[in-house]
């Protein structure tokens, strides 16, 4: 296993590390939406929020060796399923190879943010 790290996406907030490789595959951490810039949760919609943790997956998938156009499967958590549409019109955005996924309503999320997406990715 190797351990990813990145200054480009948010530092891990617990005892985990952003992203491992592991036989071939990358898995990221959930990924919320802190600006890795300043360590704070600026954006404060759905979108708004959405738009940061993509961005803070494709910097990730970036410094592991591989994109967000290899992602396989994706795990996505959302504070309130109303927020669902906004959701998918800004995730479909981002991954147009549309990967496998679950996505869940969840009744808290770290830092009370809207979204969290997690990803396996081939390298």
């Amino acid at each position: 296993m190797k351990v990813v790290s990145t200054e480009k996406a948010p530092s891990a907030i617990g005892p985990y590390s952003q992203a491992i490789i592991s036989g071939g595959m990358v898995y990221t951490s959930g990924q919320i939406a802190i600006n890795p810039e300043t360590g704070n949760i600026e954006a404060k919609t759905i979108e708004e929020q959405t738009h940061q943790v993509c961005k803070n997956i494709v910097e990730l998938l970036k410094a592991s060796g591989t994109s967000i156009d290899k992602v396989v499967k994706t795990v996505c958590f959302l504070a309130d399923m109303n927020d669902f549409a906004a959701f998918n019109n800004i995730y479909a955005q981002y991954f147009t190879s549309k990967p496998a996924r679950s996505c869940v309503a969840v009744k808290t999320l770290p830092k009370n943010v809207l979204v969290e997406i997690d990803t396996i990715t081939e390298i």
